[in-house]
């Protein structure tokens, strides 16, 4: 009863995080209306790690409340993504990117070997890019556009999603990336939040 109880709890407060997970981030972006700071390779890379995931999840018949957020996120990304282009004066680039994406959803279910492959390199795609956001940076000294708020919620989500993996499927392929990503999340959140001291320190 207990274990069913706090498998609900962590469902639906990872999904309710994730339905807002990007708005901090859309916000500061739409403000500032500049991109600096923001990696559009991790963004890239974060794009296709989810759809990986949720491609796997489904595939697999998991439980849809383990994966739920999946869309959400996607979409998400997808906005941050057009909007880290139109800033960068790159948003021509959109309609390749949308090719790409829609055609390497559809070449994942054509065998089983190849969602099983994708997944298992999932969890580099996601872990690189964390570290593609954390390179960009270094290389700026500048978090002013990244919303510190947006990664405190990833860390929390990826940290219920080991929990709730443990307690229905026990996937240690799932368990692995999930530890992963949590880790890499917390260090770009703790590097966000020591660049915004140093910049208020020098101000």
């Amino acid at each position: 009863m207990i274990t069913k109880l706090v498998l609900n709890v962590l469902n639906f407060s990872a999904l309710f995080v994730c339905l807002v997970l990007k708005l901090p981030q859309i916000v500061l972006l739409s403000r500032s209306k500049s991109a600096k700071g923001v990696s559009l390779k991790a963004l890239i890379l974060e794009l296709t790690g989810y759809i990986v995931f949720v491609t796997y999840e489904n595939y697999h018949e998991y439980p849809p409340a383990t994966y739920i957020e999946y869309p959400a996120l996607i979409a998400q990304d997808t906005i941050l993504l057009l909007m880290v282009l139109h800033y960068s004066g790159n948003l021509r680039q959109s309609l390749i990117y949308s090719v790409v994406f829609v055609g390497g959803w559809q070449l994942l279910t054509l065998q089983d070997w190849i969602i099983d492959v994708a997944m298992s390199l999932c969890t580099v795609i996601s872990a690189s890019s964390k570290f593609a956001q954390l390179q960009c940076l270094w290389q700026t000294k500048d978090s002013g556009q990244v919303s510190a708020l947006t990664w405190a919620m990833s860390s929390y989500t990826c940290l219920a999603r080991i929990f709730t993996t443990v307690l229905t499927t026990g996937d240690l392929q799932v368990l692995f990336r999930f530890f992963i990503l949590t880790t890499l999340n917390s260090w770009v959140l703790a590097t966000v939040i020591f660049y915004r001291r140093s910049s208020q320190k020098l101000d």
